[in-house]
């Protein structure tokens, strides 16, 4: 028992330090945990850069947030992770941190987007979005209870994310995966566009990911018979977030107009432009007829 404690110890300080390489932990920012007994939770400390942890740093607290081992304090965000880990029991490990690109979504309160990318559709799913909470506090942890038994990733509002499964490297896992696709679609939209897999493509991933083990809300009812790329199952949670699809709407909720709209700054810019070409053709056109009269 000792040394699994030593080496989930170790492990928490390694994917620490690569939270904290990739840049999704600034300075103190960010926590990790690994159950280790029925009612035992190792955590990282308060007010500790993630990138240079140590062994000995790492705190050991029951389901309730006591303190029972360690030499330092836990972080008060623990309370996160030990909902995550009450109310599912399959959960050894959360990660939680401030990814950039995936925190940029939450502070826009932008939903992850379905049907883009195939990676996504197979690891990361459906991706909740949790409402505001005080970081720290017991309303902040409970804000993941309506998502947590359907997905292993949340985006959590104004604040970053939050991911969980059976081991630390699988919940930094989706972390990365989820970073990683948030980077790609924001470069894609600065490009200009982004396309979306048919309807009938997203379902055969859906089915690739049961044959490889991995469950996916959009093949149960009621969500069978909905467009797998219209986020059906969180959908109707959003308003609780006041987040909105308004940069990467789905198929069938784009705007009707298929061309780009001109404002009427532009507009009037445009008018003001052709008038002032007019005057100078009319104003060249005048002096070449000077110029040939005798």
């Amino acid at each position: 028992m000792a040394s699994d404690i030593e080496q989930a110890k170790r492990e928490i300080c390694a994917i620490g330090q690569r939270i904290y390489q990739r840049g999704y932990s600034a300075a103190n920012e960010g926590n990790i945990s690994h159950r280790v007994g029925e009612n035992q939770v190792l955590c990282t400390p308060t007010m500790h850069c993630k990138g240079f942890l140590e062994p000995d740093d790492i705190c050991l607290v029951d389901l309730q947030g006591k303190q029972l081992a360690g030499q330092k304090k836990p972080s008060s965000e623990v309370l996160l992770h030990l909902e995550i880990m009450q109310a599912r029991p399959d959960v050894q490990s959360v990660v939680h941190c401030h990814p950039p690109h995936a925190t940029a979504f939450a502070i826009a309160r932008e939903p992850i987007p379905q049907g883009v990318h195939p990676e996504a559709e197979v690891f990361l799913g459906n991706v909740a979005f949790a409402k505001y909470g005080t970081p720290g506090t017991k309303q902040f942890a409970e804000t993941i209870l309506p998502f947590v038994q359907q997905t292993n990733v949340v985006v959590l509002a104004n604040h970053g994310t939050v991911s969980y499964d059976s081991t630390v490297e699988r919940a930094y896992w989706w972390t990365e995966i989820l970073d990683s696709y948030c980077r790609v679609l924001m470069l894609a939209r600065q490009l200009g566009n982004v396309e979306y897999l048919s309807a009938n493509q997203c379902r055969e991933l859906i089915e690739l990911k049961q044959q490889w083990g991995f469950s996916d809300a959009r093949n149960e009812a009621p969500f069978r018979e909905e467009d797998p790329r219209s986020n059906a199952p969180f959908r109707a949670t959003w308003p609780d977030a006041a987040a909105d699809s308004r940069a990467f709407p789905p198929p069938g909720d784009e705007p009707a107009e298929s061309q780009p709209r001109v404002d009427l700054l532009d507009q009037a810019s445009l008018e003001s432009l052709v008038q002032t070409i007019t005057r100078r053709v009319l104003a060249e056109l005048a002096a070449s007829r000077k110029q040939e009269q005798p």
